[in-house]
């Protein structure tokens, strides 16, 4: 059995919790467990999803770990979580993030020295922990046993890939084509580069109401 321990904390975004959670929690002989600081619910970043965890000292030990992001990074980038984090780390297969989630894992001194990724609006925030920021969809530092995946839906594709390593290709192709995880979206805007300046200031509008949005 495989376990997967993902930390939750207050205002993580939604996607980047239940995209990867569906993908592992499809693939046999893998074990998903939510965990907190503390046990209890946790909500997300619009205080509409609740989730249920465990304490981080009764959560099993972690063969894959992944941090998600959200509004509520910046409250733990110190505390229980990055603590946690540097004394299951040496001991999993493989530690990861979604989106901010690899600020937390920067913070505890995981990154240093490592290219990694994160959304596209806190690439800088990497460099102040000492990794080397990319704008890449997802980004493997597999000798360090650390994967990092950028904004939010990329952790669907960093989950697959993760059930590629955990069990193999076709088992990873059958969770992709069970979930019928095909995207073709209506518009071609899902990266910085790709958008219009208008589009990149309205999603940079809403990130800052999400941030000032009360727990």
């Amino acid at each position: 059995m495989t376990t997967v321990v993902i930390p939750l904390y207050d205002r993580f975004t939604a996607l980047d919790v239940v995209g990867p959670y569906q993908m592992l929690a499809c693939t046999p002989g893998v074990e998903v467990v939510f965990a907190a600081a503390e046990a209890g619910p946790v909500w997300d970043d619009l205080h509409l999803l609740q989730l249920q965890a465990v304490s981080l000292s009764e959560a099993p030990a972690p063969d894959v770990i992944v941090v998600p992001g959200g509004p509520g990074t910046i409250d733990n980038l110190t505390g229980r979580i990055p603590a946690w984090l540097n004394e299951v780390h040496p001991h999993a297969r493989w530690t990861t993030s979604v989106c901010s989630g690899s600020i937390v894992l920067a913070a505890a001194g995981l990154l240093k020295g490592l290219r990694a990724t994160t959304h596209y609006r806190h690439l800088k925030a990497l460099e102040m922990f000492g990794a080397t920021p990319t704008e890449e969809r997802v980004v493997e530092e597999l000798d360090s046993r650390i994967i990092t995946a950028a904004g939010v839906s990329s952790g669907i594709d960093m989950a697959l890939r993760l059930v590629e390593l955990i069990a193999d290709r076709r088992i990873a192709q059958a969770v992709q084509l069970w979930t019928e995880y095909d995207p073709q979206p209506p518009f071609d805007s899902g990266s910085p580069a790709k958008a219009t300046e208008d589009v990149r200031d309205l999603a940079a509008a809403y990130e800052l109401a999400a941030r000032q949005r009360p727990a």
